[in-house]
């Protein structure tokens, strides 16, 4: 059965970040997750998640200086130190809400610089990552990201960053794998997602066009979270969506398997 975490840096928007710990529960969800929770103390996520009963299942590293159009640090060379930190900070952020995945956002390609010198700082930075991580038992994931939303991101699809990761070789670096941006790059789905699962942590979903709730574009929901339940996924389904209206008033989607689990428990 799918297990779904509610995404609060994009779901009930229409309250202040502290708040959306509350709505989630109330809307059913028993996990949440986010993206930059760095403007906050870890303390007070930690806490907010513990009152209102909620497990927080996954966030990212630090992007960089995202005003200045950083959308990741894990590829420039001479950010070493820089990146290092970022792991430290967001250590402590999982380790304080016991959140079992980082995610690392690989990075936009700069031009001036050379695929080699590339891959050979997002490689050191991925095991130096891995490794730090898996000594506290926390797993770090890499996604791909569509080209549209996102121009210049350097994984943009789901064969390199599977050999990205095998490149990495350390057990602890896995696949976050969104519906949303690969339905836009590659399509196949299914196929896609039993073809990547022994690799696969953490799956998210949105809608296509528009980035909206499952349900209101072109991405048969009910069939895929079907299959993904039959080959045996069994990690958390992030909720990372723009609502097309009101938070609650999209997620009748949700419902018939919040409905059904408390129906299996």
């Amino acid at each position: 059965m799918p297990r779904f975490s509610a995404n609060i840096s994009m779901l009930f928007t229409e309250v202040d970040f502290l708040d959306r710990f509350e709505k989630a529960a109330l809307a059913g969800f028993k996990a949440v997750e986010y993206q930059f929770p760095y403007a906050w103390e870890a303390e007070q996520l930690a806490e907010r998640a513990a009152t209102y009963g909620l497990q927080t299942v996954l966030h990212n590293f630090p992007p960089g200086d995202w005003g200045a159009g950083e959308r990741g640090i894990a590829l420039l060379p001479g950010r070493e130190a820089d990146f290092r930190e970022s792991v430290r900070l967001a250590l402590h952020y999982a380790k304080t809400a016991a959140c079992p995945c980082l995610n690392c956002l690989a990075g936009l390609r700069p031009d001036e610089l050379s695929e080699a010198d590339i891959r050979q700082t997002l490689l050191a930075n991925l095991r130096f990552a891995a490794d730090a991580l898996a000594q506290e038992n926390i797993r770090l994931l890499v996604e791909p990201l569509n080209a549209q939303d996102m121009p210049g991101f350097y994984l943009n699809r789901s064969a390199p960053s599977l050999e990205l990761l095998a490149k990495v070789d350390h057990p602890n670096i896995w696949l976050q794998y969104d519906i949303y941006h690969m339905q836009i790059m590659e399509g196949n789905l299914m196929q896609t997602i039993q073809k990547s699962l022994p690799r696969i942590a953490h799956i998210q979903v949105a809608d296509n066009p528009g980035r909206h709730e499952p349900g209101t574009g072109e991405i048969n929901y009910p069939n895929l979270f079907a299959f993904i339940d039959q080959i045996g996924y069994e990690g958390w389904i992030g909720c990372e969506y723009v609502p097309a209206g009101r938070t609650e008033d999209g997620l009748g989607w949700l419902r018939p398997y919040l409905q059904r689990r408390e129906d299996d428990g």
